[in-house]
């Protein structure tokens, strides 16, 4: 059984070199039975290409290694893409929320770096954020804080997404002065 799990990992390397993936949470799970307790764990994982795609997962398993790697397979499975200005920060201010956890994301200068709790930083460093200023308040729960987070980055839209969707160009929605930056992003 371990060859395949061995053969599995390296094949998975292969395929998507370019995500990263950090641990974001592992819970130790107990169920006590006739002859003492049995233990589960389920860990949290979140992964990225640090260019703009991020995703999370959660995998349950009686033993470590196997709950981070379904964890890590769903994770690439719902990745989702989100506009970055410049590659580096969110294009505007933006607030997710679920179940009792509430985020609030701002932009941030050039130089200003990831200023964000635990599973909120694991999601930024994922997606390739360099600078963001963002609060968690209310749930501390980490699945909820990343789920939380991961529904404010879905609001999330570009000039240029704004633009099509009005009917109108770029340099419209921006003004003059801005519209080459935009025209990039």
């Amino acid at each position: 059984m371990a060859r395949d799990d061995n053969r599995g990992r390296g094949r998975d390397r292969d395929e998507a070199p370019e995500f990263a993936d950090r641990l974001v949470a592992i819970n130790r799970v107990s169920k006590t039975v006739k002859g003492g307790k049995r233990f589960g764990f389920a860990a949290l994982v979140v992964v990225g290409d640090q260019k703009g795609r991020v995703g999370f997962g959660k995998g349950k398993a009686k033993e470590v290694p196997e709950a981070i790697r379904k964890a890590t397979e769903q994770a690439k499975r719902q990745m989702v893409r989100v506009p970055l200005r410049e590659g580096r920060t969110l294009h505007h201010d933006i607030e997710g929320r679920h179940g009792a956890g509430k985020v609030m994301m701002r932009t941030a200068p050039q130089g200003t770096g990831i200023i964000a709790g635990g599973p909120m930083r694991a999601v930024f460093e994922m997606l390739g954020v360099q600078d963001v200023v963002a609060k968690s308040i209310g749930s501390q729960n980490p699945y909820n804080m990343i789920r939380a987070t991961m529904n404010g980055l879905g609001k999330e839209s570009s000039p240029r997404q704004v633009a099509q969707r009005r009917g109108k160009k770029v340099a419209d929605i921006l003004g003059a002065k801005d519209a080459p930056a935009a025209a990039d992003a």
